[in-house]
């Protein structure tokens, strides 16, 4: 498997996705972060965009949110997060084990993801992932694997607000299992809206 022509090609939908301001429509505004979504052509589900502010620069938010060292610790939807793998300077191969959410509703779930760290003129930080199959890591019946779509980060700094920078998230997953798309929906609006407040306080914290 070509794991540099995988990220460089999701390297490309994120930084399109990006570049799209048709069609979104708004989830959730809350905590000074706004959540959109659009159908996605990925899969049978939707793309979500996440945007907010966020207190520092691309080059410290982007490693804070992806390295195990800094997620581990900040991330309250993460029970395991671990590399299993690394193919270059910029490209890991990462294992997560989320934590059960709605009371149960949606069970752990884990992935196992392709991710690649990409710069842009400007001072842009990105993070570009998708789902892989990893014949080290098969899928365990203790968690229901779940699919990534092409999903990232863009950490863009605010010339405007010197140290600032705006986060802008997108995540299509597929999380497996046999659950209603009502609650779907109803879950990932909100998970964009801890991810961003949770990335806000753990960079906060670490200051």
């Amino acid at each position: 498997m070509d794991y540099l022509q995988i990220a460089d090609e999701v390297a490309q939908k994120i930084w399109s996705y990006n570049q799209d301001d048709s069609g979104w429509k708004l989830a959730k505004n809350s905590k000074n972060v706004t959540v959109s979504w659009k159908p996605s052509n990925e899969y049978a589900g939707n793309l979500y965009r996440g945007e907010g502010i966020i207190e520092d620069t691309p080059e410290k938010i982007i490693p804070f949110m992806y390295l195990p060292e800094y997620r581990n610790k900040w991330d309250t939807a993460v029970k395991s997060y671990t590399f299993l793998e690394r193919i270059d300077q910029d490209t890991v191969i990462s294992h997560t084990i989320t934590h059960s959410y709605g009371l149960g509703l949606i069970s752990s779930r884990d992935f196992v993801d392709l991710i690649n760290v990409k710069r842009y003129e400007g001072g842009i930080v990105t993070t570009n992932s998708a789902s892989v199959d990893y014949l080290k890591r098969p899928p365990s019946p203790s968690h229901v694997r779940g699919h990534n779509n092409p999903c990232g980060y863009i950490c863009s700094p605010l010339p405007e607000t010197p140290g600032h920078s705006k986060l802008v998230v997108f995540i299509q997953p597929d999380l497996g299992g046999m659950l209603p798309r009502s609650v779907v929906e109803s879950a990932i609006p909100n998970n964009i809206v801890n991810l961003i407040n949770d990335t806000r306080t753990g960079i906060k914290a670490m200051c």
